[in-house]
This record gives C-alpha cells, sequence and structure tokens, in this order.
C-alpha cells in the first residue's frame, strides 16, 4: 500500500488532465524495484483517469537479454497495461564515462523516443530510496558540490511535453529496495536479478555491496535513511542557490563588446562566492553549452575578485576576458584548455 500511496500522489501532482486520459508508460526491466513500479500504476492509473502502460527496454548486453525482455512485457500485459512497448537499444562500445554511463544515455534516449511516439505524458522509473542513499556517497566521492550530494532527481523534463518521474524517491512514504522486494513477494512474482548489480567493477556495486554495509557496521544501522534525507536537504539548497544566481545573472548582464555575453564585474564582485560561481556556470552552461569545473570556475571569478591585468581565459567552449569593467564571455573551439 505503500508503494501505491507513492506512485498516487506523484501522478496527483504532476499529471493534472482533467477531461483527458493521458498515457503515463513505466520502464519496465522485470527487477524488483520496477516490477513493484508496474504493479502499483496498473492499479492506481485507472482510478485516476490514466492510461497505463509499459516500456521495456532490451540493451542487448547479455546472454537472453530478449526473453528477460519478452517475460516483463508478458507480465505488463497481465497486469493490463495498454500499450507494451519494447525496445531494443544498441550500446555503443567504449562510449566516454564507461558502459554504464552509455547504457544510461541510451535507455534515457529510448524513453525519450517511445514517448514521443506514443504521446506518452510521463515516464516512471523505480529508483529508491537505496538507490538514492548510494548516489550521495558516489557525490560526495567525487567532491562536486552540493547538486552532486542532492542525488538523483525525482523529476525532469524527458522531451517536449513529457516528464520522467521517479515516484519511490519521495521520503514519505520511504520505498526503499526491501520495500519493492516485499511487494514483489506479495505479488506472487519472481523478480529478475541483473547480473550487472553484482559485478564488483562497478563502483555503485562496490557501494551497495561492501561500503554502505561497512559504514553500518561501525555507526550503526540508518545511515542509508540519513544519506536519503542529506540528498533532500541538498536538492532543496541547490535549488534555492540556483533560482538565487538566476536572478543575480539577470542583473549582472550589460552590453557586449563583440558578439557573446558580458557581465558587469562590480555586481559580480557584490555576490557571494557561491552564487558567483554559480552565475559563472549558468552563464558557461545556458549560453555556450560549456560545463566548467571548479578550478576554471574559481579562475575566472579571479578575473573579478583578484583582478590584475590577467587573462584572457579559456575554458571548454569559452574564452573569457575583462575589460573596460566587464568579463567578457565568448565561444571558442573546443578542445582541451590552455
Amino acid at each position: 500500500m505503500a508503494i501505491r500511496r507513492a506512485v498516487r500522489e506523484t501522478l496527483r501532482r504532476a499529471i493534472a488532465a482533467p477531461g483527458e486520459a493521458p498515457l503515463v508508460l513505466v520502464a519496465l526491466s522485470g527487477g524488483a524495484d520496477s516490477l513493484a513500479l508496474a504493479a502499483a500504476l496498473a492499479a492506481e492509473g485507472p482510478r485516476l483517469g490514466i492510461r497505463a502502460g509499459a516500456l521495456v527496454i532490451d540493451h542487448g548486453l547479455q546472454p537472453g537479454s530478449a526473453e528477460v525482455a519478452r517475460t516483463a512485457a508478458a507480465q505488463a500485459t497481465a497486469w493490463h497495461l495498454d500499450p507494451v512497448l519494447v525496445r531494443r537499444i544498441a550500446v555503443p562500445d567504449n562510449a566516454p564515462g564507461g558502459p554504464e554511463a552509455a547504457a544510461r544515455t541510451a535507455r534515457y534516449d529510448a524513453f525519450a523516443v517511445a514517448a514521443a511516439e506514443s504521446g506518452a505524458r510521463a515516464v516512471l522509473t523505480g529508483h529508491t530510496r537505496s538507490d538514492q542513499a548510494e548516489q550521495v556517497l558516489l557525490g560526495l566521492a567525487r567532491g562536486s558540490g552540493l547538486r552532486s550530494i542532492a542525488g538523483i532527481p525525482p523529476h525532469r523534463e524527458l522531451g517536449p511535453g513529457c516528464v520522467l518521474l521517479r515516484p519511490f524517491l519521495a521520503p514519505d512514504p520511504e520505498i526503499t529496495r526491501a520495500t519493492t522486494a516485499a511487494s514483489c513477494a506479495r505479488l506472487g512474482v519472481t523478480p529478475w536479478s541483473d547480473p550487472h548489480n553484482a559485478d564488483p567493477r562497478y563502483a555503485r556495486v562496490r557501494v551497495r555491496d561492501r561500503v554502505l554495509p561497512a559504514i553500518e557496521g561501525e555507526l550503526g544501522p540508518g545511515v542509508a535513511a540519513a544519506l536519503a534525507r542529506t540528498a533532500d536537504l541538498a536538492a532543496e539548497d541547490a535549488d534555492a542557490l540556483d533560482a538565487l544566481a538566476a536572478e543575480a545573472l539577470h542583473r549582472a548582464r550589460c552590453e557586449a563588446d563583440t558578439g557573446g555575453v558580458a557581465l558587469d564585474a562590480e555586481t559580480l564582485r557584490g555576490l557571494p562566492a557561491a552564487l558567483r560561481n554559480r552565475v559563472i556556470r549558468q552563464l558557461a552552461a545556458t549560453e555556450f553549452g560549456a560545463q566548467l569545473s571548479r578550478e576554471h570556475t574559481e579562475t575566472i571569478a579571479a578575473l573579478v575578485t583578484d583582478w590584475r591585468g590577467q587573462g584572457p581565459i579559456p575554458a571548454p567552449g569559452i574564452r573569457v576576458r575583462r575589460a573596460a569593467g566587464r568579463l567578457q564571455f565568448e565561444a571558442q573551439a573546443r578542445g582541451p584548455a590552455a
């Protein structure tokens, strides 16, 4: 019932569709998390006037993956989910970021295409609070800042008119991997166990099987729940800081000498470092599609806080110089930054 409540509350918040019957798809792998989610969507969707369907992605990475996909699709059909879409995708070899990242990118691309083809308003995935706790530890290990430890976002845009929703990431009710396993047992279904989830070559598997149990062994139970709560708090703070940075970016913009974008240096100087750095990163990302490291961000910020005539500053995708009290951001050909 907790799982059904999580799905019901998410759909009520996100899918408001008076006078129509929007289609919502559950991303179904056949594992315990997605099976529990599919069963809940099948039960709750019609009560809310929502058409409930399923999307099964066959990554083709393991022997027998096609049979796993067929079994998952058959279970979705038995629960009267309609349509049940099965898509086989190609995961490129030797992709940047490794096979796990490549599979994730290919999967989400397939979600977007299937949603557009079917007219789905949302795609649901079965990430749980257990996944969130692991993501926080991985973010801490990377040292990537507040947004990194905010973990997996509960929703994001998937494509025009379609959102990706993760109902099990909400703090109340708390849905963990143990919750979904218990749900499958009560439903009388046998989940598929992905061999990749036991492969210690993947950092996430080592966190799940070794790191978290070791931490809880030393500090006591409840660490995973505390890490998931940390993600909730960090996400709230990161959202607030990003909103403040967007306002500051608007105030700081001024006329550029040439092509590109200019920011008033004195306006930037008056900002706290956390906002000033966010303004620089936001501008780089939104205007130039550039993702700046902390080192690049601080070097650019020094044009404001420690101006000694230095520059211009090259960074991935952009070049920044200071002139006449303004920071001038211009696009540059991508390549190794000097």
